[in-house]
C-alpha cells in the first residue's frame, strides 16, 4: 500500500467544513472501544485474528472498521480536520510523512524502548526506516511490500539461459532474444500509467532522486538519467508493448501464454499466478530479485504500518494491540489469511514461507530495498514522473528533456517545501 495526494492543506480546510457529514458513518463509537481503521482487505482478515487477542485482553474490546481505499485518504484528512481521528490505523508508508506534518501521529520510540515484543534490529532496516521522520518513530511495520521479476523459466531455457539475469546488461540480451513484435510477443510487460516500474530502477541508482533536504527534483542526475534510458530503450527496441495497464486484458492468461516472458510485480501475484494458471503451467514460471546495473539490484520498498493517533483516547490499548500484531507467530497467522509479507525476519522461519520457492526472492530483495523520499508531496512527484516517463516512451521527449521536464516539476511541487525550509532557518 503506497499512496498520498497534493493539496493537503487545502484538503484539509475543505474537510474541517464538511467533517459532521463526512464522518457520520466513522464515527469514534463507544468511549470504552478501541477503534482501528484498516483499508483494504486487510480489515476481514485482522478480525478473525482479534478473539485470541481480546481473550487475553478482556478489558480492551476492539472495534475494526474497513474503509476502502479509494476513500481512504480523504476519510484520514476529515477526521484529522475534525478532530475525529480513530485510536489506531493502518498506513501506508508513503502517507506517513504527509500525516507527520499535521501533527496527527503519536511517536512510538519510547513504547519500542520499553517494549520485549517489538524488536527494531528484527525487522527490515529499510522497511524499519520508512516510519522514521526527522529521527522519530511514528509507525510500526505491519506489512511489507516489493516488486520484483516473475519470469517464465521454459521460455528462458528455450532461448538459451539457465537462469534469470544478474545485472541490466544479461537482463537486455535476454529481452532481446524473447522478444518478437511481429508476432506480438515481448520479453516483458510494462504498464506505462505505472510508476513503481520505473521507479524501482530508479531507486538502484546511487543518486537520490531528490536534492536540497528533498526541497529540489534530482531527476537530471547520472544515476536517473541511466535509469530511464534503461526504461525508454526497452519500448524503443520492441521489448515491451506500449500499453497501459486497461489495456493488457488478462496479464495472467497472457503470462501463461507466453505473451510476456517477464513481468514486474508484487507479492500477490503469487497466488494468483498459482489460481489462474493450469496446473501443467505451474513449474514454467519462477521468481528472481531484481537485477541491477551491475549486479543484484535494491527494490522498492513499500507496504503498510500501524500508527497511533495523538487524539487516541486508548493509546495504551492501541499500542498492546500493535504489540500483539507484531508477534512473529500473529504475523505468520496474517500471512496465511491475506498474502501480506511479514516485516519481521523471525517471521519468515515459518515452513510455510521457508518452503515456499517462489518466496525466496522476495526474502532476498527485502534485505536490499530503499524507502522513497520521505516527503508528502513525493506521490504527486513519482505520478509526475511517470507521466513525462510516458512522454519520452512515445518519443515526444529524449532522455535529457523528459529529466529536465521532471525537474522543473518537482521544483513547482516542491516550493511550499522550500519556503518553510527557509522559514525554519531564519528561527534559528
Amino acid at each position: 500500500m503506497n499512496a498520498g495526494r497534493g493539496g493537503w492543506r487545502r484538503g484539509m480546510r475543505v474537510a474541517m467544513a464538511f467533517a459532521a457529514l463526512c464522518l457520520a458513518g466513522c464515527s469514534h463509537g463507544h468511549d470504552d472501544t478501541l477503534v482501528f481503521w484498516t483499508f483494504g482487505p486487510e480489515g476481514e482478515a485482522v478480525a478473525r485474528l482479534l478473539p485470541d487477542f481480546e481473550r487475553a485482553h478482556p478489558d480492551i474490546r476492539v472495534e475494526v472498521q474497513q474503509l476502502p481505499l479509494s476513500a481512504a485518504h480523504q476519510k484520514l484528512l476529515t477526521a484529522i480536520a475534525g478532530g475525529t481521528t480513530p485510536d489506531m490505523a493502518q498506513l501506508g508508508n508513503t502517507w506517513l510523512p504527509e500525516m507527520v506534518a499535521l501533527h496527527a501521529l503519536a511517536p512510538l520510540q519510547q513504547r519500542v524502548a520499553a517494549s520485549t515484543t517489538v524488536a527494531p534490529s528484527d525487522y527490515f532496516a529499510s522497511i524499519w526506516a520508512t516510519n522514521v521522520d526527522a529521527g522519530q518513530l511514528y509507525g510500526i511495520p505491519w506489512y511489507v511490500d516489493t516488486r520484483l521479476l516473475f519470469y517464465r523459466s521454459d521460455l528462458l531455457k528455450r532461448a538459451g539461459f539457465d537462469a534469470p539475469p544478474h545485472d541490466w546488461a544479461e537482463w537486455r540480451r535476454m529481452l532481446a532474444a524473447l522478444s518478437h513484435p511481429a508476432r506480438k510477443v515481448y520479453g516483458i510487460l510494462l504498464p506505462t500509467n505505472e510508476y513503481e516500474q520505473l521507479l524501482s530502477l530508479a531507486l538502484q541508482q546511487p543518486d537520490p532522486l531528490l536534492r536540497d533536504d528533498d526541497s529540489r527534483g534530482n531527476f537530471e542526475s547520472a544515476g536517473f538519467r541511466r535509469a530511464l534510458a534503461f526504461y525508454v530503450d526497452t519500448f524503443r527496441l520492441r521489448q515491451a508493448p506500449v500499453v497501459t495497464n486497461v489495456e493488457v486484458g488478462n496479464p495472467w492468461e497472457e503470462f501463461g501464454k507466453g505473451v510476456y516472458a517477464f513481468y514486474l510485480s508484487g507479492p500477490w501475484n503469487v497466488g494468483e499466478f498459482r489460481k489462474r494458471l493450469p496446473a501443467n503451467e505451474q513449474d514454467d514460471w519462477a521468481t528472481a530479485p531484481l537485477p541491477g546495473p551491475d549486479g543484484p539490484g535494491a527494490g522498492l520498498a513499500g507496504g503498510a504500518s500501524l500508527v497511533v493517533f495523538r487524539a487516541s483516547r486508548h493509546p495504551r490499548a492501541a499500542w498492546t494491540l500493535i504489540e500483539y500484531l507484531s508477534q512473529a507467530q500473529v504475523q505468520q497467522c496474517f500471512y496465511r489469511l491475506t498474502g501480506d509479507m511479514p516485516p519481521r525476519r523471525s517471521s519468515w522461519d515459518s515452513p510455510l514461507l521457508q518452503n515456499d520457492a517462489a518466496m525466496h526472492a522476495f526474502r532476498d530483495q527485502l534485505e536490499r530495498v530503499k524507502p522513497t523520499p520521505a516527503v508528502p508531496e513525493w506521490e504527486r512527484i513519482a505520478v509526475m514522473m511517470q507521466q513525462v516517463a510516458a512522454r519520452a516512451v512515445a518519443g515526444e521527449l529524449t532522455v535529457d528533456q523528459a529529466t529536465a521536464e521532471m525537474d522543473r516539476q518537482a521544483d513547482g511541487i516542491l516550493a511550499k517545501r522550500r519556503w518553510l525550509l527557509r522559514q525554519a532557518e531564519a528561527r534559528r
